[in-house]
């Protein structure tokens, strides 16, 4: 209770000498109290923008104010863009924890010292975050390794900083009069699964295993192997790999890497993890992208840290294809159906005033030339449009608009040229094709084949019970009712069995007199 009360003492230490009480209050009614207040307080410099002020308060605080501040820069349908954009700039390096405790926590978690179980290990970490650092390592059998190690005493600290934003949030929440529609128990809500999340680093090993996977055929993107063997929920070891950071765009001319390649590549990379698998790194910013310069991999992306990914079941992917093919082809009408349709916009929403609000929104977008228009920036027109409309924005939408403006952003910077909707096209029709073509369908009908084997022999039973319970004479009111509901649900399995039935044959028939014609 005692740190609880100094950590909190120093909060509003570091709130009151940034003015963030004058931030929060921007725009609104100064009550003589607060004026008072504010008098008292003429020490304090605020000359600084408030976004500046902001981001170095969260810096002051400490790793987990400083990814809270990651998070909601993402949060750009509730953020004024001054704030968001500064937000932004926070980046994932903060001073490094000392070895020794490292060490400490690779002995607690894997049993030995890395003396013992590494061939060699780096005692100077080559990376520091906010959950965790870095060092390199290499494994007896030769195989170069990263060792990731979980930052000591995270869990704790973290549920005391965020139980203070829970009560910063309620009081947000109370005292302004537009803190409901902010939702800032909502965002630390948000804030606290995502930190959580990454506390677990099997949960990163597993992330990124299975997008090691999803691209294991794949020539444009590279994803480090987990040696499980070395994996823990506080320490998990790596293939180490070797690159360029993205963001270094002179190495990356002087190695030879055709930058405007390398753009579209990403471009690439993204839309087929949204609509092909449904998985995505969404961490994507460029201290987490490498490009190799190993001689059979050089050029491509290299993907690091997995601890925040994003999912998208069928239902999104057919929702997000819709509205960008819907988006470029100015069917704005479109839009506003697939929003009250998904149950995102209420019910009672009427299309034609969703429809001019977009229309609204995106119309100054497509008076320029098409190379220009920005993806992020129709979901952040979006977003700001849902607010009067009362649309809920899906968490995994917020993360894949958090995902995308990264994308964009670096791949505006590798090439200004950079035609995101020529690149992005292909995968949009492609995926609409299939879920609504003849070869969704053949999907759809082979994926479902297993299941139709277990019901047509069951048929001929089928039929004798639902024709023997129909030929006896009823005992009663109640069991005749019951009977009725059950022979009428059986019927209709029956005929949709037979139809079904009836045409597949068919459709065997029909394509065995085909193969013989061509073979004719």
């Amino acid at each position: 209770m005692v740190l609880k009360f100094l950590r909190l003492l120093k909060i509003v230490r570091v709130a009151v000498r940034y003015g963030i009480d004058e931030i929060a209050m921007s725009g609104l009614p100064v009550p003589r109290t607060a004026r008072f207040i504010e008098a008292l307080l003429f020490w304090r410099d605020l000359s600084a923008p408030r976004g500046e002020r902001l981001r170095k308060a969260l810096e002051d605080l400490g790793p987990i104010f400083v990814k809270f501040g990651q998070v909601l820069s993402t949060r750009r349908d509730l953020m004024p863009p001054d704030i968001a954009d500064e937000l932004a700039r926070l980046q994932d390096r903060v001073p490094a924890f000392d070895t020794d405790l490292a060490i400490a926590q690779i002995v607690k978690s894997l049993g030995a010292h890395p003396d013992q179980l590494f061939a060699s290990f780096d005692r100077v970490p080559v990376a520091s975050a906010s959950i965790a650092q870095v060092h390199f390592a290499t494994l007896k059998d030769g195989r170069e390794a990263a060792v990731k190690v979980l930052r000591p005493g995270m869990k704790g600290a973290i549920d005391n900083d965020v139980a203070l934003m829970q009560i910063a949030a309620g009081w947000l929440e109370f005292l302004w009069a537009d803190g409901k529609r902010l939702k800032p128990k909502e965002v630390v809500a948000e804030f606290d699964k995502y930190l959580h999340d990454e506390l677990d680093l099997m949960r990163e090993a597993a992330n990124g295993s299975q997008l090691r996977r999803n691209f294991a055929d794949s020539d444009l993107l590279l994803v480090p192997e987990m040696y499980w063997d070395y994996c823990s929920p506080s320490v998990i070891v790596m293939q180490r790999m070797h690159g360029i950071p993205i963001s270094q765009l002179d190495r990356l001319r002087e190695a030879g890497v055709d930058l405007q390649k390398l753009s579209r590549d990403g471009v690439t990379i993204f839309f087929t993890q949204i609509f092909r698998d449904g998985f995505f790194h969404a961490d994507m910013h460029p201290g987490n992208i490498l490009v190799s310069t190993e001689p059979a991999t050089f050029g491509r992306y290299i993907a690091l840290d997995f601890g925040i990914v994003g999912t998208l079941n069928d239902f999104d992917k057919d929702y997000l294809s819709q509205n960008f093919l819907a988006f470029f082809q100015r069917d704005y009408k479109r839009v506003a159906e697939a929003h009250i349709e998904s149950g995102w916009a209420p019910k009672e929403t009427r299309v034609d005033e969703l429809e001019a609000a977009v229309r609204a929104c995106c119309e100054p977008i497509f008076d320029r030339p098409l190379k220009d228009i920005s993806f992020g920036q129709i979901l952040l027109r979006l977003f700001q449009t849902s607010r009067r409309f009362n649309v809920e924005v899906q968490p995994q939408l917020v993360l894949l608009q958090k995902t995308l403006l990264n994308i964009e952003g670096l791949g505006r910077q590798l090439d200004p040229e950079l035609d995101l909707w020529k690149t992005a096209k292909p995968y949009l029709e492609r995926w609409m094709s299939e879920q609504i073509g003849w070869r969704g369908l053949f999907e759809k009908l082979k994926a479902e084949a297993p299941r139709y084997s277990h019901i047509f022999p069951q048929l001929p039973r089928l039929a004798h019970q639902a024709l023997t319970r129909a030929a006896e004479p009823p005992q009663n009111n109640a069991m005749l009712a019951a009977l009725l509901l059950e022979q009428r649900a059986t019927n209709r399995l029956l005929r949709t069995i037979i139809y079904f039935g009836a045409g597949l044959l068919a459709g065997l028939v029909l394509a065995q007199f085909f193969f013989r014609f061509v073979e004719y």
